[in-house]
């Protein structure tokens, strides 16, 4: 049988992979050691053309849904990582058929959730991940997908100007619909809830849980978080048409909490003295699409919102609030941002993303003055973090040596 293989691009080196081989045989030259998380199915990352890739060994029917439906998501703009290619055909040496694989793009600077806790992470990071996972969560439903197995090992997480961002993975049992229910929402948080509890205690099992909380307790948080973004994204408002000021301030809300709305639905009642408003097409990214328009950086929403924020003091110190706002982030970008970055020595660059390290420069700035009880400038707060800070961080963007999958799990009875 000849291999069949399906990808959105082309590239000639997947035929040189071991095909023949069952998966967890494949030989240590041509794997990538980056920390994997927990998962049905023998996953390896592997060296492809300059680049690293994840391939998942599966049943050919679901490679094939879980290849498509990633791409549908990547065509709405969803976070998930990119999917490359599927392998079908594939037999061993004495013509046996093989599990097909499912190959994805590996997200740089990403870990799973297990990787994160092999670090020294301070208190509150559990509440981070799921805070990350509940905007996931709530993206993923404004667009009508149903994940169906929703938890943090399914997730891999980006720092994020001192949050995180989330990306699905696992796409395998999720479904695509024009709309979800109330009841499928409802389910997916279910799931949610308890697979989170699950994970928690498997880390407190294994002490690595830096929380001080009952792991069922802090799940819970993701049904909390949930609601709360889901009621401020679609709610209906009632306004009398003399507090017509209040739809800006909804659109202003919506913009803080990092969300654009590109419309909505307004109605007046019968005698026109009060006005009904909804969101009808919300979507996320308010923050990276302006700094994006203003400076050509394209970074997280978290980390976006920061270097604005930077964007703006510097606008104020230098008194060109009247010059145009491209033209002041322009120079902003050339001065402040890019000299910086420019310091980083090579050899720390994979340690974290650029934008990342200008807001932990930011951070260190700030309690250095703390504890001086004077101000400091970028330059000298640089100097001390690039001796001080970076050098101890791990390496982010291919995270090698750590195997997430080695460390300690504990099994849990029902």
């Amino acid at each position: 049988m000849a291999l069949q293989i399906t990808s959105a691009g082309v590239d000639p080196a997947l035929l040189d992979l071991p095909w023949r081989l069952p998966l967890e045989e494949w030989p240590e030259e041509i794997l990538a050691a980056l920390p994997r998380g927990i998962s049905r199915h023998v996953v390896r990352f592997v060296r492809l053309s300059g680049r690293v890739v994840a391939i998942k060994e599966i049943k050919a029917e679901i490679a094939s849904r879980e290849y498509y439906m990633l791409r549908n998501l990547q065509r709405l703009e969803l976070p998930t990582v990119v999917p490359y290619a599927v392998v079908a055909g594939r037999e061993d040496a004495e013509g046996e058929p093989l599990d097909a694989c499912l190959i994805t793009e590996h997200l740089q600077f990403s870990l799973p959730y297990r990787a994160l806790y092999s670090q020294s992470l301070r208190k509150g990071t559990a509440v981070r991940l799921i805070d990350a996972l509940a905007v996931l969560l709530v993206r993923l439903h404004l667009a009508g997908f149903w994940w169906g197995d929703v938890s943090l090992s399914n997730t891999l997480f980006r720092r994020d100007a001192g949050a995180f961002a989330a990306y699905l993975v696992d796409a395998e049992t999720g479904e695509l619909h024009e709309s979800l229910s109330a009841g499928q929402r409802e389910h997916d948080l279910d799931i949610a809830r308890v697979n989170i509890a699950g994970e928690l205690m498997d880390l407190e099992a294994g002490g690595l849980l830096q929380e001080d909380r009952d792991p069922v307790a802090v799940s819970e948080r993701i049904m909390v978080r949930y609601h709360e973004l889901w009621s401020i994204l679609t709610s209906t408002e009632e306004i009398t048409f003399d507090e017509r000021w209040r739809v800006e301030d909804r659109l202003r809300r919506l913009n803080k909490l990092g969300f654009d709305v590109d419309e909505f639905a307004m109605t007046t009642d019968i005698g026109g003295t009060t006005l009904t408003i909804q969101p009808k097409v919300v979507d996320a990214g308010h923050h990276s699409r302006r700094l994006l328009r203003l400076t050509g950086l394209d970074v997280r929403e978290n980390q976006a919102r920061r270097l604005l924020n930077d964007l703006d003091a510097y606008r104020a110190a230098h008194d060109r609030q009247g010059d145009d706002e491209e033209i002041v982030a322009h120079d902003w970008l050339e001065r402040v941002y890019q000299p910086l970055v420019r310091r980083i020595p090579s050899s720390l660059r994979a340690k974290l993303e650029p934008a990342e390290v200008f807001h932990e420069v930011l951070e260190h700035r700030w309690y250095m003055a703390e504890r001086a009880k004077h101000d400091f400038t970028i330059q000298e707060a640089l100097d001390d973090y690039l001796a001080q800070i970076l050098p101890g961080k791990p390496d982010e963007q291919s995270v090698v040596g750590i195997d997430t999958v080695e460390m300690p799990v504990t099994v849990l009875d029902d």
